[in-house]
């Protein structure tokens, strides 16, 4: 049983409401039956376990475990247990690691993209080609192969495509000129020269720049998104404090992933 407080225990005028997480129990679980006294005070000490706050006044009971939390809302409070909030958390974290996956993803896709001295089907994966009015990514539209490994054979599934699959090759900034035949398209990769290796170091560094904007740009959303459960008062400063620290560690870990496939793509283009 909780037991009441009178008003001379709790009547201290030199305390002000504490900045941390309010934490409630009992009073939020209606089954639970206990001797209370409410007076009406504007400061208190922190003489019980949890505090309610209700039309002016201030309830008082003594509790040994507290396991819910409270948050303001209108015309009152009430109660978001421990599991809304890990849900809400954890809901955050999963939307930060697929954001932070897709982005790596991304860049990857446009490292294939880049041309370099050994033909590789993804170099066509950016293509896209105007399809009965639609633009559609050449991969949907034909069978790519690597005959050797200086050329690239595209064998459309629709062979009246091969007009506009021509056109969108020669339009791309690959920098090849395609050979169709009536059945095919052939191309053939030149060598690079050691100054347009030097540009294409350059491109990919760019790119891994970008990419690393984009990553911090994700941990940001998600800092804000903690700070507004600060602010709801379903977390406290120190768990916002944590949780970013966890956050910074997450976004360094994936920095490292692209500073990695960016180093092997520049050492591809540097290799003779």
């Amino acid at each position: 049983m909780a037991t009441s407080l009178s008003s001379t225990a709790i009547l201290q005028p030199k305390l002000n409401l504490p900045r941390s997480l309010l934490l409630l129990h009992g009073s939020c679980n209606g089954g639970a039956q206990k001797r209370s006294r409410s007076v009406n005070v504007h400061s208190w000490s922190a003489a019980a376990n949890y505090v309610r706050l209700q039309s002016g006044a201030v309830k008082f009971s003594v509790k040994s475990s507290v396991k819910r939390f409270v948050q303001k809302s209108m015309g009152g409070v009430r109660c978001a247990t421990i599991e809304e909030i890990e849900a809400e958390k954890s809901a955050i974290e999963k939307d930060v690691r697929a954001r932070m996956d897709k982005t790596v993803e991304t860049l990857r896709t446009n490292f294939n993209s880049l041309r370099t001295g050994r033909a590789n089907p993804a170099m066509l994966d950016k293509i896209e080609v105007e399809y009965y009015g639609s633009p559609v990514n050449l991969k949907s539209l034909a069978q790519i192969s690597t005959p050797d490994a200086s050329s690239l054979m595209i064998q459309p599934y629709d062979k009246s495509s091969l007009k506009a699959i021509e056109k969108a090759i020669v339009s791309s900034d690959l920098g090849m000129t395609p050979n169709n035949d009536g059945d095919v398209i052939r191309l053939s990769l030149p060598q690079l020269t050691s100054d347009r290796r030097k540009e294409l170091t350059k491109v990919v560094s760019k790119q891994a720049e970008e990419g690393k904007v984009a990553l911090r740009n994700i941990r940001r959303d998600a800092l804000k998104a903690y700070e507004k459960l600060e602010k709801d008062k379903k977390l406290s400063e120190d768990n916002v404090k944590d949780l970013s620290g966890d956050l910074q560690k997450l976004t360094d870990e994936y920095i490292k992933k692209i500073d990695s496939i960016s180093k092997q793509k520049e050492k591809e283009l540097l290799t003779v």
